[in-house]
C-alpha cells in the first residue's frame, strides 16, 4: 500500500472499499440487463420472421386464452408489458408454468427460488399480490408441490387480463401489426390475382 493510504484511518479505507464494490456493482448491472434486452430483442426478431396471418392475430384480440396459447402472442405481449415496465408479470407465469414440470425430487429448490425471485416482499421481480395470496404462498413451500403456486399464478393470470391485455389491445403496437398483416395479405391476393391473370394471358397466347 502507498505512503499516502497507509496514513488514511481504517474507516476511510473501508468506505473507498465499500464505495470501489457498489460501483463495480453498478456498472456490471447494465451489461447484465443489456444482455438481457439483446436476447429478447433477438427472440422477438425471431417471432417477427415467423410468417403471420391476419387469423392469427385476430385471435389474440379475441380472448386473452387465445393469445397466451400462443407462444408468438406471449412474445409479442411481453414486449408491450415491457413497455410499461410489468414483464415480471409474464417471466413469473412461465416460471410457474415451468415449475409444474419439475421432478418431483427438485421441486423444493425450484419453488424457493421462484418464491425469492418474484413472491417475497422486496424480491428482485416482485409481482403484485395481495397479502392473504402472498402468505398462502408462503405457507405451501413447506410442503412444496406442483400446485404450490398456483393461487399467486391465477391472481397474476388474471391482473394482466383485466389490466395490461385491455391497454394492449388498444396500443399502438398491436394496430400496427393488425395493419402489416392486412396489407401483407391484400398484397399476397393481388400478386397471386395478377399471376393467375398472367397465366391465362400466356395460355390464350397473349391476346
Amino acid at each position: 500500500m502507498c505512503k499516502g493510504l497507509a496514513t488514511l484511518p481504517a474507516t476511510c479505507l473501508k468506505s473507498a472499499k465499500d464505495i470501489k464494490h457498489k460501483i463495480s456493482f453498478l456498472l456490471q448491472k447494465p451489461e447484465a440487463h443489456a444482455a438481457d434486452q439483446k436476447q429478447m430483442k433477438e427472440k422477438t426478431a425471431a417471432a417477427a420472421k415467423r410468417v403471420l396471418t391476419v387469423a392469427e392475430v385476430e385471435k389474440w384480440k379475441e380472448s386473452f386464452s387465445h393469445m397466451m396459447s400462443s407462444e408468438t402472442g406471449r412474445m409479442v405481449f411481453t414486449s408491450f408489458l415491457r413497455s410499461e415496465f410489468s414483464e415480471e408479470n409474464m417471466d413469473f407465469w412461465l416460471a410457474c408454468e415451468d415449475y409444474k414440470k419439475t421432478v418431483p425430487s427438485k421441486l423444493a429448490t425450484k419453488a424457493k427460488q421462484i418464491y425469492q425471485q418474484y413472491v417475497e416482499a422486496d424480491a428482485p421481480k416482485e409481482v403484485n399480490l395481495d397479502a392473504s395470496t402472498r402468505e398462502v404462498t408462503r405457507q405451501n413451500m413447506e410442503n412444496a408441490c406442483p400446485s404450490c403456486f398456483d393461487e399467486a399464478q391465477k391472481m397474476i393470470y388474471t391482473l394482466m387480463e383485466k389490466d395490461s391485455y385491455r391497454r394492449f389491445l388498444n396500443s399502438k403496437l398491436i394496430q400496427e401489426m393488425c395493419q402489416t398483416q392486412t396489407t401483407a395479405a391484400q398484397e399476397k391476393k393481388e400478386k397471386k390475382n395478377c399471376d393467375c391473370a398472367g397465366n391465362r394471358q400466356a395460355l390464350t397466347g397473349g391476346a
